[in-house]
């Protein structure tokens, strides 16, 4: 059975929608250009009394590690994502200095793509194929986009977990799971109202399909 990540969470009512329908991971952006970047304080606040069956993650883009320590001394963080251009030494060493588990995030749009995550398969804990961001972008991540996610059956290192992303919504969720073989969906902006504003019946019904795909 496949589990879920609810990512970009921002307050109180989209983090209760997640832990009461079955989230297994949530997810904090401590990145400022995201609309859904949060305050180690403000997160600190929501992740007060999470059940530790919940896996709570960091996403950080490139991050200095005064950046890291800005967040780590303040927030209870379970893992550790990396969204940006970061190395294989570089994902070993955050996870070797912070003791803390380390996904690290690639974009994906053809196969050959994914030669690029062969290089982490041994740095990171966990990998997350989400979609290639816009050339015009101003950011990394897949902004809501899907890919050919049966891509994702050519991947070969059953040793190392990884999370689908992507243009993920609760209507598109277990077509997803079926073509690319995933077992752990990751979704942001297709469980929002309006960007960056999560809604709590959206989380709902896509923590629903999930449980059913």
């Amino acid at each position: 059975m496949a589990v879920a990540k609810i990512c970009g969470i921002t307050d109180e009512d989209a983090m209760l929608a997640a832990v009461e329908h079955g989230a297994a991971y949530v997810g904090l952006v401590f990145f400022p250009p995201s609309p859904r970047a949060i305050l180690p304080e403000d997160a600190a606040a929501l992740v007060e009394g999470m059940p530790e069956d919940v896996q709570v993650v960091g996403l950080f883009v490139d991050p200095t590690d005064d950046e890291l320590d800005a967040v780590l001394n303040h927030v209870r963080l379970d893992m550790i994502q990396l969204h940006g251009k970061e190395t294989p030494e570089r994902v070993e060493q955050v996870r070797l200095e912070y003791a803390t588990p380390v996904m690290k995030a690639f974009g994906v749009a053809q196969a050959s793509d994914l030669q690029d995550a062969q290089a982490y398969a041994d740095a990171a804990d966990m990998l997350l194929f989400d979609a290639k961001p816009p050339a015009d972008a101003d950011r990394p991540g897949g902004h809501g986009l899907p890919f050919a996610w049966d891509i994702l059956r050519a991947w070969d290192r059953d040793d190392v977990p990884w999370m689908l992303a992507g243009g993920l919504t609760p209507d598109n969720v277990a077509c997803a799971i079926a073509e690319s073989g995933a077992r752990i969906v990751d979704v942001s902006s297709g469980v929002e109202r309006e960007k960056g504003r999560k809604d709590p019946a959206l989380i709902k019904a896509f923590l629903e399909a999930v449980a059913a795909a």
